[in-house]
């Protein structure tokens, strides 16, 4: 596993758990694209992602996350993670993360699925 990818994803989580401004910006190149589902509309810029981001959070302390590298290239990270909420369903993730030139990501799409009884694929079996 990369010193890039282990640095990032500890900066995610610091900037998940702060929902500062700052430490998001700090992630993502200026022209990023962030996806919070493969096939949504993206959040393309700082300002963009901060909103999203800001308007979305998480209250710091909610949850737990542990997490995996599945590749990690220079040119593209794909975790697999497990997040855990308090008072919430549990989350698989799978993070797709293509890197820009300088360590910061310039795309970014989460994958999760939830894993509550009540998830749609249990309804289908």
């Amino acid at each position: 596993m990369s010193t890039q990818l282990e640095t990032w994803i500890a900066a995610y989580r610091r900037a998940w758990e702060s929902n500062n401004p700052a430490d998001i910006r700090f992630l993502f190149t200026d022209d990023a694209e962030y996806r919070t589902e493969p096939y949504s509309e993206p959040w393309t810029g700082h300002d963009a992602i901060v909103a999203g981001w800001v308007e979305a959070a998480d209250e710091p302390g909610d949850w737990t996350f542990e997490w995996s590298p599945l590749v990690d290239t220079e040119e593209l990270s794909i975790i697999t993670g497990t997040t855990v909420y308090d008072d919430a369903p549990t989350y698989s993730n799978l993070w797709v993360i293509r890197w820009g030139d300088d360590g910061r990501v310039r795309a970014f799409t989460e994958w999760w699925m939830d894993q509550s009884e009540n998830s749609a694929g249990d309804a289908a079996s």
